[in-house]
């Protein structure tokens, strides 16, 4: 599944049958891991963020995300989250993609992860810009270890454009 397409998914708890927000973005670790779901919020000045953690998320499918109830949601400094995906100070789409011998390979446009799997991101969707994106497609780069995210850009092993696959295969449970 994409990320794309999990934000803004309605979120219901499943005690009340009571939708309790929309998904606006998602929280990740440094070991490529998602960790919890930011839901909207009101609030457009506030450094605090609703969010619910990963293991409070009881199912997940193409239509909606389920938590047990709204004691699930959580007040979280903004400043904390280390890692996002759409917005804040750490956010991944559109972070450089750079090879540890300085290729840049694009810029990263979405993130897979796989139901089955759980929370782990196992591919990145990148973008080489519009008109390589239109005559070639995005490419996709599988989840290696040694990847890591860091201030200003994605750094990748050596050799990584190699494992760059041009045709998109969407991971879905």
């Amino acid at each position: 599944m994409r990320l794309q397409d999990f934000i803004g998914l309605n979120v219901f708890g499943v005690e009340e049958g009571k939708e309790v927000g929309k998904i606006v973005d998602c929280v990740l670790d440094s070991n490529w891991n998602i960790t919890g779901i930011e839901l909207e919020s009101k609030s457009f000045f506030g450094s605090h963020v609703k969010v619910v953690a990963w293991e409070d998320i009881v199912a997940y499918g193409e239509d909606a995300v389920m938590i047990q109830n709204e004691e699930s949601i959580r007040k979280m400094d903004a400043g904390s989250i280390p890692h996002s995906f759409l917005e804040g100070k750490n956010k991944l789409k559109d972070m450089q993609v750079v090879t540890e011998t300085g290729t840049i390979l694009g810029k990263v446009s979405d993130v897979y992860f796989d139901q089955k799997l759980g929370n782990t991101i196992v591919a990145l969707e990148i973008s080489d810009g519009l008109v390589t994106d239109l005559m070639e497609g995005r490419k996709w780069l599988p989840c290696i270890p040694g990847m890591s995210i860091g201030e200003n850009a994605v750094v990748v092993p050596a050799l990584s454009e190699e494992r760059l696959e041009k045709n998109i295969n969407i991971v879905n449970g």
